[in-house]
């Protein structure tokens, strides 16, 4: 299994990116987030899981819709979605404010089927 499809594995089967990074550093691949970025993303998931459950379970959702469109690039869809969990508690946006931003990748899916 190559790196990037691990990856995957690890962000739609909602293992511990905190494992996953263990796991990398057994490789002599290069991942698109640094260890500290995919770290974090794994604190705002647990701490989004914990404080919002509700929205912690509609992101996966979402995530879940975006691949049965399969309207792109499958390897894509978990690295935007990890981009999405790196923005809550990092700024203004609340969590809610976010996973409404990712939802609109469905409306942008549905203009091209």
């Amino acid at each position: 299994m190559t790196l990037i499809e691990t990856f995957t594995d690890y962000v739609l089967n909602r293992k511990s990116l905190k494992d996953y990074v263990q796991y990398r550093k057994t490789t002599n691949e290069r991942g698109e987030f640094n260890d500290a970025k995919l770290i974090q993303a794994q604190e705002n998931l647990d701490r989004l899981k914990m404080e919002e459950p509700e929205i912690y379970e509609a992101m996966y959702t979402t995530l879940n819709a975006i691949y049965a469109h399969n309207s792109g690039l499958t390897i894509e869809y978990p690295l935007q979605f990890i981009h999405q969990i790196l923005k809550m508690y990092a700024g203004s946006l609340t969590p809610r404010n976010i996973y409404e931003e990712y939802t609109r990748v469905l409306e942008h899916y549905h203009h091209n089927v």
